[in-house]
């Protein structure tokens, strides 16, 4: 497996683990609708959350949630959507999440949760 999936379905993990100590419930990991995916389907009882996870090796570059751009957005939104009319009622309310992984050369890592990011 390419270094670069490893790194991020361990974000995806990390994530994961954070919304359940968060009180999410997770619904679905890796939701695809064609050639779209959402990275992770969590709700709470008042919301349907869906979640972007951006994992980086480090912040040499620049911060990972500056990755989700105006296309990803747009494609997170449609696999939404098709998600949504799946659904046998509409939750009350929808958000779109961003979580932010970053690595440290020590191995630690900085995770920064964007409620409601776009």
């Amino acid at each position: 497996m390419a270094s670069h999936i490893a790194l991020g379905k361990k974000g995806e993990l990390i994530a994961k683990d954070f919304l359940l100590q968060q009180g999410y419930k997770i619904l679905a990991v890796n939701w695809r609708y064609r050639r779209r995916e959402i990275d992770i389907i969590a709700a709470k009882p008042d919301c349907l959350v869906f979640l972007e996870v951006k994992t980086l090796a480090s912040d040499l570059f620049g911060w990972p949630e500056r990755q989700v751009d105006a296309a990803k957005r747009r494609h997170i939104q449609l696999a939404a959507n098709v998600y949504m009319e799946k659904l046998p009622r509409l939750p009350p309310a929808i958000r779109f999440d961003v979580i932010a992984i970053t690595f440290q050369p020590d191995g630690e890592y900085e995770l920064v949760h964007f409620e409601d990011a776009f």
